[in-house]
């Protein structure tokens, strides 16, 4: 039977911009009532007037996703005031770049406060609610690079490995409970995720941000399209949603070549 989020509040982190925005505009339209989350409480008044100015319904929660005092007291405040809340969608998330030996603890630590801690603690909080609401959705947007590995992240790709395990495991556990689990594996989305990588402590800033401007032109799919097979997948209970050709390719060569994929993967990059 397809979810209808129609029936319930829906919580969407990182929805001040990127897939989330888009993600927020296309639930809504399907009906459901939306709890909007970010720390850019900019982008996040911007979503919610433009749901608002549209008709939807929608609240506005701004909070750091990577402390642990303030996903306490969102997930609080949201179990208080939506008791009909029946989806989760864990979309927020940073992007580093800068290879290992340039990169500190301190970046792997507040990366992963964020991408995988972040979905964590906001998924505990809720999942009493969720499994009272009967049918019910979690959604975690995890990443091309939480399938394979590439150089020159890897507080980021560490981070979307650790959500899919999360994630894989977390619909195990809630298998014939009502609450089924998508993990989503995004390619390159049009959004502005690149041009605001952090940059890792020992990265020359000038060449990063130029490499980051160049990757950014070659991101092909929309975030509204990227938010509504996300919906689509989500609704039918589908549990690896891949976002883009080249998330499907990754994928492929991951299967094939799993042992072999790092090395491919380096001659793609070394002949750009």
């Amino acid at each position: 039977m397809t979810f209808s989020y129609a029936s319930g509040t829906t919580v969407v982190t990182g929805a001040g911009s990127g897939i989330g925005a888009a993600l927020a505009v296309e639930l809504a339209a399907r009906g459901a009532s939306l709890a909007l989350v970010d720390i850019n409480e900019g982008g996040l008044t911007d979503t919610h007037a433009r749901l608002s100015v549209a008709g939807y319904r929608a609240a506005a929660y701004r909070a750091d996703l990577g402390s642990a005092a303030d996903i306490e007291a969102l997930g609080t405040r949201l179990a208080a005031e939506h008791s009909d809340i029946n989806a989760l969608v864990n979309n927020a998330g940073v992007g580093i770049v800068g290879m290992i030996d340039q990169t500190s603890v301190e970046d792997f630590e507040s990366l992963f406060a964020v991408n995988f801690w972040g979905p964590v603690r906001l998924t505990k909080q809720l999942l009493p609610t969720l499994r009272a609401a009967g049918p019910a959705r979690i959604v975690n947007v995890s990443s091309i690079l939480g399938i394979v590995a590439a150089p020159g992240q890897a507080p980021y790709v560490a981070s979307k490995f650790a959500l899919r395990g999360f994630s894989e495991t977390l619909a195990a556990e809630l298998w014939n409970s009502g609450v089924e689990v998508s993990t989503v594996y995004p390619g390159g989305i049009a959004t502005g995720i690149a041009r605001s990588a952090r940059l890792a402590s020992g990265v020359d800033p000038v060449q990063a941000r130029s490499d980051l401007e160049d990757y950014a032109k070659i991101l092909a799919t929309s975030p509204a399209d990227a938010a509504r097979q996300i919906a689509d997948g989500a609704a039918r209970g589908q549990a690896r949603i891949l976002i883009g050709k080249d998330a499907r390719r990754a994928d492929r060569l991951q299967r094939l070549a799993p042992a072999r994929y790092p090395a491919i993967i380096r001659r793609l990059i070394g002949a750009r």
